[in-house]
Parts: C-alpha cells; structure tokens; sequence
C-alpha cells in the first residue's frame, strides 16, 4: 500500500512562491498517476494538477493559468508542484494523491474518485 506525505506549505503573500512535495513509500509508486487536489473550507475537493508514470504527460486546472507547474522524480519517489504567484484565492488544503487503478498507463485522471490513495494534505494560506 503506496503512503503519501506532503510537506511544503505555509502561509505567503499575494505573488509569492510555495513548492510543495509529496513523497510515497513505495517503488511501485512510479508507475503511478499522480496529482495534487485542494479543498477550502466549505468547498469541494477539486482537481489542480496531474502528471503520468513517467512524468511526460501532465494535466492543469484552468484555474492554474500557467502559475504552477507539476513533476516527478521517480529517483526519489516524490512528486513536486511549483506554485507561483499565489493569489489568496489559492488558499486551502492540498492533497497529493495516486492512481493504483491507471498505473502504467499515460492517462491522467482528473477526478478524485480514480484516485485511491491519499496523503493527509499540507495547509497553504494565501494573504492579501
């Protein structure tokens, strides 16, 4: 059973950078989709960033518009997402989250029910 841990979060001003990590327990991980989701308080988890096995496919958010960016090393067994200029509507808690179900494949799932394995989520706090 893959573990995911995140680590990287904080509290910024608006236009600063965060880079949050996430790293799994197991090899087997780098055959797997991977992504980071979000959720503010009151609001759904949505979807904000995906990237396939081997890190050559990789999927945003329209929200994101061009501030972030996703990859992974495999090496490592982490997975990265670059945030920049943050906005305080970026506010919420980010999940990083693994795919056992498309692992090996190029397809990156967008919706967390493809999704089953999740870390507890890293707080980022965006002031104005």
């Amino acid at each position: 059973q893959v573990q995911l841990v995140e680590s990287g979060g904080g509290s910024v001003e608006a236009g600063g950078p965060l880079r949050l990590s996430c790293a799994a327990s197991e090899r087997s991980f780098i055959t797997y989709p991977m992504a980071w989701f979000r959720q503010a308080p009151g609001r759904e988890r949505e979807f904000v960033s995906s990237v396939n096995g081997n890190g050559g496919i990789t999927n945003y958010a329209d929200f994101v518009a061009g501030r972030f960016a996703i990859s992974r090393d495999n090496a490592k067994n982490t997975v990265n997402l670059q945030m920049n200029n943050l906005r305080p509507e970026d506010t919420a808690v980010y999940y990083c989250a693994a795919s056992s179900r498309y692992r090996g494949s190029n397809y990156n799932p967008l919706t967390t029910n493809d999704y089953d394995h999740w870390g507890r989520g890293t707080q980022v706090t965006v002031s104005s």
